[in-house]
This record gives C-alpha cells, sequence and structure tokens, in this order.
C-alpha cells in the first residue's frame, strides 16, 4: 500500500502528464490553424491580384503553334451552345486550331447541337468523332478500360493533326483569348522556361435556367439566331424549389470560395501537383513519352485522369528533360476562369458528385484527402479555439479564459471571419472583372448587376449549408465505401486506384468484399 506522499506524488505527475499532452496537442492544433490561415491568405491575395481586369490578349501569327482542341461531350448540359461554341470563337489563327467533339454514340442527346455548330462554323477545322464507330475500339485492336470519358476522347487524342492538346470538357465557358494566352504559357511566357503542363481556374455560375428544354431553346429545332444571343429562358424563381437548386448553390459557393483559395495557393507555392480537369494543356509528345506510347489510353483504368495526367507529367522527366533541358512542371493561366453554368442541381446530386471524388481522391491523394476535413472552417476553427482556450501564453500574454465559453467565442469568431472573406471573394470572382466580354458573351459569364450574383442573405444560407455538409460529406465518403457513380454507370474503386463497372447488384457485392 502505497503511503500519502506517494500517492499524492502519482496523482501530480499523472495530472502533469495530462496537462503536457494537452498542451501540445494544442500546439499542434494552432500550427495547423496557422498554416491553413496563410494558405488561405496566399490564395485571396493571388485571386486578388490575377483576376481584377481581363488579361491582355496574346496575338499570334505564323508561328502559332497547332492546337487540337478535345472536347468530350455527354448529355444536354446548360448553356451548351454556348459553351461550345466559345471554342470557334478563339483569337487564334483559324487553321492553328483543330476542334474535335467526342460523343460516345449516336443516340447522344447533344448531337443535333454539335452538328448546328458545325453548321453556324463551317470555315473552322472541326468534327464529331463518335466512340462506337471507332474502328480501333471495335474490332478488338485496341482495348480500353471503363473510364467512359477517356474511351470517349481516345479516337480524337490518337488522331490529333497536333502535338499540342487542349483538353476541354464541354460544360464550361472560356473567354476568346484564352487559347492565346494558354500557349503562351506553355512556351513560358511569365516563366524562366516552358511549361509540360497548363491549367485553368474552375468557376461555378448556378443559372437561372429551368428545364433542358428552357436550356436548349432555339438549338434544337433551328428556329433561332444561336450565333448571336443566348437564348436560355427564366422561370419565376419561386417556380424553381430548393430540392431543384439547392445542389447549384452549394457547388457555386464551394468553387468561388474554399476551392478558389486552396486551389490557387497550391498552384501559386507549387509545392504539389493540383488540377482540376475543366481545361488542361499539353504535349502530346510529353505524355506517350512517360505512357509507352498509350497517351491518355493509359488512364482508361482510373476516373480522375485529369490528376494522374498532370502527376505524372510533374513527377517524371520528359526527353527534353533528360537531353539537360529545364522545363517548368505545371503553370495555372492566373486571370482566365473556365465558367460552367449550372442549372438544377439538387442537394443530392451534390452529395453523390463530392462522394464520388473523394472517394476516387482518397487512393490517388490519400494524405491530402485525410486531412482534408481540418481545413474546412468549421472544424479548422474548431482547432484554432482550442489552442487559444487552452495554450498559457495566450492566458497569460492575452487574458485568454481558458473556458468552453472562451473556446465558443473564439471559434465564432474564426467562423465570422472566414465568412466574411468567402464573401468578399465570391463577389469579387462573380464581378467577372477578369473576363473580356464581347458581344457573344453569355449573361453568366458576364459582370452582374450592382456586382453581386446572389444578395447576402441567400449567399449565407448556400455557405452554411456547404460548410455543415463538408464533414459528413467526408465521412460518409472516405469511410463508406468504395462505390460511385459517373456518367450514368456504378463503379467500385480499387486500392491501386483502378475502377472497374458494376453491371448488377451480385457482381457489385462480390467485388465490393474484394474492394
Amino acid at each position: 500500500m502505497q503511503s500519502p506522499s506517494v500517492a499524492g506524488d502519482t496523482l501530480v505527475s499523472s495530472a502533469s502528464h495530462n496537462a503536457s499532452a494537452i498542451a501540445l496537442i494544442a500546439g499542434a492544433c494552432l500550427i495547423w490553424y496557422s498554416v491553413v490561415a496563410l494558405v488561405c491568405c496566399i490564395g485571396v491575395l493571388q485571386l486578388g491580384r490575377h483576376f481584377s481586369q481581363p488579361r491582355k490578349e496574346v496575338v499570334w501569327g505564323d508561328e502559332a503553334l497547332n492546337i487540337t482542341v478535345i472536347r468530350p461531350v455527354k448529355g444536354l448540359e446548360p448553356c451548351l451552345y454556348d459553351c461550345l461554341a466559345s471554342t470557334f470563337r478563339q483569337q487564334y489563327p483559324l487553321k492553328k486550331l483543330h476542334i474535335r467533339f467526342c460523343i460516345a454514340d449516336r443516340g447522344e442527346p447533344s448531337l443535333p447541337i454539335l452538328e448546328r455548330l458545325l453548321r453556324d462554323f463551317p470555315d473552322h477545322d472541326a468534327q464529331i468523332l463518335v466512340e462506337e464507330e471507332d474502328a480501333d475500339l471495335q474490332n478488338g485492336t485496341l482495348v480500353l478500360g471503363p473510364n467512359p470519358k477517356i474511351r470517349n476522347m481516345s479516337h480524337a487524342y490518337r488522331k490529333a493533326p497536333s502535338d499540342v492538346v487542349w483538353v476541354l470538357d464541354c460544360n464550361v465557358w472560356v473567354a476568346p483569348g484564352t487559347v492565346g494566352r494558354m500557349v503562351a504559357r506553355l512556351e513560358g511566357a511569365q516563366s524562366q522556361h516552358k511549361n509540360k503542363f497548363v491549367h485553368q481556374l474552375p468557376l461555378v455560375v448556378d443559372t437561372e435556367g429551368s428545364t433542358m428544354a428552357d436550356e436548349t431553346h432555339g438549338r434544337l429545332n433551328g428556329n433561332a439566331n444561336v450565333t448571336k444571343q443566348n437564348l436560355s429562358t427564366t422561370l419565376p424563381s419561386d417556380e424553381r424549389t430548393a430540392s431543384a437548386i439547392g445542389g447549384g448553390r452549394l457547388e457555386e459557393v464551394f468553387m468561388s470560395s474554399s476551392h478558389a483559395k486552396f486551389y490557387t495557393a497550391i498552384n501559386t507555392v507549387a509545392i504539389a501537383p493540383c488540377i482540376v480537369g475543366k481545361s488542361t494543356m499539353f504535349r502530346r509528345s510529353h505524355l506517350d513519352s512517360l505512357t509507352h506510347g498509350q497517351g491518355i489510353d493509359f488512364f482508361s483504368q482510373n476516373i480522375c485522369e485529369d490528376h494522374l495526367i498532370g502527376d505524372l507529367l510533374w513527377k517524371q522527366r520528359v526527353p527534353d528533360e533528360k537531353r539537360g533541358e529545364v522545363w517548368g512542371k505545371h503553370a495555372m493561366l492566373f486571370g482566365d476562369l473556365a465558367v460552367q453554368p449550372m442549372a438544377n442541381m439538387s442537394v443530392r446530386e451534390y452529395w453523390s458528385r463530392r462522394v464520388r471524388w473523394l472517394r476516387v481522391r482518397k487512393f490517388t491523394v490519400t494524405l491530402a484527402t485525410l486531412v482534408e476535413p481540418g481545413t474546412e472552417s468549421f472544424l479548422c476553427s474548431a482547432y484554432g479555439a482550442f489552442a487559444f482556450s487552452t495554450l498559457p501564453w495566450f492566458h497569460v500574454k492575452l487574458g485568454m479564459p481558458q473556458t468552453w465559453a472562451a473556446f465558443a467565442l473564439s471559434w465564432l469568431l474564426s467562423v465570422s471571419i472566414w465568412c466574411a472573406m468567402d464573401r468578399l471573394l465570391y463577389l469579387h470572382l462573380h464581378s467577372a472583372k477578369s473576363i473580356e466580354v464581347d458581344e457573344y458573351t453569355p449573361a453568366f459569364a458576364r459582370p452582374p448587376k450592382a456586382g453581386r450574383r446572389r444578395l447576402f442573405g441567400e449567399w449565407l444560407l448556400a455557405w452554411l449549408g456547404r460548410e455543415a455538409l463538408a464533414l459528413p460529406i467526408w465521412i460518409w465518403a472516405f469511410w463508406g465505401g468504395t462505390k460511385v457513380q459517373w456518367r450514368n454507370k456504378r463503379f467500385w474503386v480499387g486500392i491501386d486506384m483502378k475502377v472497374h463497372e458494376i453491371r448488377d447488384d451480385e457482381h457489385m457485392n462480390g467485388h465490393a468484399k474484394k474492394a
């Protein structure tokens, strides 16, 4: 039996160890909070610096590089004609631009719009390539994995008439001078060396369109002058329910706040590849040299081919580098936006979209995905509040009480500052200050009246919803399984980063156990 003095010493020692452990945890929380705050500040400063006025046009003559624009198309996306027509309206030598629209089959609902585009812009080298008519795929000469986007683009990539390719999703609009500036960046403008990979910041705008018929009005029946105006219509706001538009508002807020800050900051410090594949440009010769000549087909077993292409070009040396040349790994095209109009995305669709990409990313960038919740405002502010209300320095030097009330007030103050910063950033990006506007610029890409897209109350509701859902979505995505749905198909993702198509429930259950 211990004496009272020994027992007392044990209790004091235990309490001391507990206090040390808590202080250590609080210190780690403070460091993490400070790093995230610094990253946010870098992103906001860069966005303010580079997205405040239109970029200067880069004029190209006969020395311009040949560019193959690959646009995979799936379904009747909002304002599809405007987005695809922006490719033809690029300020770039006509004979140097080769446009390829890629669809899966002749039953693709967007086909009439693609055919209309070819009629409206007859002077361009533009083609519609159909996956089911790709002879190499049909006769078994070429065997590809289940990635529907890669299968869709494969023919265009293999038959591209140029070394430089610009992969541009069908649902984004780009300003007229974009391709010229992307080529200049690829060739080394604003840097000391040529770059292996160039990409853009994406921005989502939740439009007021209501139905697919509204979004394509006049573009399927040939009754409208679609080359000079945006004819999408609008239903009164009271006819658009929260369930029909809530997801679009959440996505709009996310892409113009949290995503924009971190995407820009990471690409500023360039410590790791960070890519969203809405608009990317690279050289086929570089990618082919790293994939045994397969090019994008090399990634047909994966879903996040955009990240993997960028990651490969980032990490591996291309032939030019092996010969002693110095090349930049990646370059973000600061100032230019890839604008995606969105309409009628439900909260459920938003949830599914976020879950899909998180489940894919947890095997491709596991560490980054693992710590991602700690970069969100609610949880990161909790880390900071715990540090402020726990560490002795704040108590001694600043008089911070070490109470739960102090924790709550610190958390609320941090979240409020975070919210204010995101609001200002939203207004800045949606002011379209950096977009060169002309007669063909659609409404969703123009500066809005009074410099804002949403009134504060409407925006705040979407912001709070997005922030509140961030952690539940991450928990479900990271720990809730490996199944994803994409382009009307179901897949399960393996730890080897490969995806496998699910054809029926029995097949799904068998493979899910293996995963």
